[in-house]
């Protein structure tokens, strides 16, 4: 086995672990610290020769090890103590046949980091801590904060749900599909962060959309006929294999016309178009099933100029039928202007140009400028494109807004 194995097998086994610690100890936020402890146990001591026969029994046993250790050090340390004397259990428990070691509990965890009682950002920082395995360094340095910070947030994410008196079990039918959806959002959320960073040097977090897909594949696992996760694990393929072709060597942003689709992951293209293809048949379309097939769109089309932008601007009108994002809709407004001429684009883009949301974002300018420009209106593009910029976090982004102000003062007669 591979160091990087070693690795992937902590980080896969990571939310089957605490799952099986919470299930049986309860006291997430202990169980959890006691669980990233052996997790780093693990890390420092396994070697591709020397893995355990049983890993995950290994880790709980140190974890169940780990948590009395810290329940010794509480306040109340002989009641707790007597407490933690009734749940040992012989290791032959552990490791046996029908143990926790068996169960898989990481959808019940999942369901539980992205309980809705649950402030945000929370949920994504504990998805990826307690589920995705990442230590709280590693979690600071995907969000560009200081660990101190991150540890602040995670800590109130685990207090957060020791006061809600969250249970760990799936929650009841009539809850579930709701709370799935809060799953699913989370996820979203740690896909588009790292495709599209909203602020920092890079234009892309890497890290952020692979555990994404990661993680996404697990809950596709464990929930194989979702018609909705599928077409979330769809989406996130088709757009991170546009990902090479997105950015230069230099990490410098590449529009949509200029982009080399010989540089996109075909192997992704291809798992992500088997994935919808198969999705959307089964049941009602949602909304991470027609993002999938706008991405499907884009991903098939062998350049910018053959994309069928008919076809993608009226899934999107499907799509703001299911939700009224403000992104959706500006998203809208592009297929509107690559389909209709940039005309209908911009009277298109003032019935939203007023959402609160919008105007506080920069890709709203962004747009205007695009589209402004392939009207000809060179003088009011430049000003867009240099508000855009102004208002843009993300290094790259702002650097290819002001170059393309630069550009039309560089084309402007006057």
């Amino acid at each position: 086995m591979a160091g990087t194995d070693v690795e992937s097998l902590l980080r896969d086994l990571a939310p089957q672990v605490l799952g099986a610690v919470v299930r049986r100890y309860g006291n997430f936020d202990i169980a959890e610290d006691a669980t990233q402890e052996a997790l780093l146990a693990a890390a420092a001591q396994w070697r591709p020769d020397r893995v355990p026969d049983n890993p995950k029994g290994w880790l709980i046993t140190v974890a169940a090890r780990r948590l009395t250790d810290l329940l010794r050090s509480e306040q109340a340390r002989r009641r707790r103590e007597n407490t933690v004397a009734r749940w040992e259990l012989p290791k032959e428990q552990v490791d046996g046949p029908g143990s926790s070691a068996d169960t898989d509990d990481t959808l019940i965890l999942i369901f539980m980091c992205c309980h809705p009682a649950m402030s945000p950002p929370s949920p994504v920082a504990l998805t990826l801590r307690a589920v995705g395995g990442l230590t709280t360094a590693e979690v600071a340095r995907a969000f560009l904060v200081s660990e101190e910070a991150m540890t602040r947030r995670i800590t109130r994410a685990k207090q957060q749900i020791r006061d809600s008196g969250i249970s760990f079990r799936l929650p009841p039918p009539a809850e579930r599909s709701e709370r799935l959806t809060a799953v699913l959002h989370v996820l979203y959320l740690i896909l588009t962060e790292g495709y599209a960073a909203t602020s920092g040097p890079s234009l892309h977090r890497i890290e952020l959309s692979s555990e994404a897909i990661r993680l996404t594949r697990m809950v596709h696992r464990l929930l194989p006929d979702d018609s909705e996760v599928a077409g979330l694990l769809a989406l996130m393929l088709l757009t991170d294999a546009r990902r090479p072709a997105r950015a230069t060597v230099n990490g410098e942003l590449v529009p949509i016309a200029d982009q080399d689709r010989t540089l996109c992951d075909a192997a992704r293209i291809a798992e992500g178009l088997a994935l919808i293809t198969k999705a959307l048949p089964r049941g009602p379309t949602g909304p991470y099933q027609l993002q999938a097939a706008i991405a499907a769109v884009h991903d098939e089309a062998p350049s910018a100029a053959e994309t069928d932008w008919r076809q993608i601007k009226a899934l999107y009108v499907r799509l703001l039928q299911l939700s009224d994002n403000p992104i959706v809709a500006l998203n809208h407004v592009v297929a509107v202007a690559m389909a209709d001429g940039p005309a209908a684009g911009l009277r298109q883009l003032e019935t939203i140009a007023d959402d609160k949301q919008l105007t506080k974002d920069h890709r709203l300018y962004a747009v205007r400028a695009h589209l402004l420009e392939m009207s000809g209106d060179l003088n009011a593009a430049r000003e867009a494109y240099r508000a855009a910029a102004r208002m843009a976090t993300n290094l790259p982004q702002q650097r290819y807004l002001n170059r393309r102000a630069s550009e039309l003062d560089d084309t402007d007669p006057s």
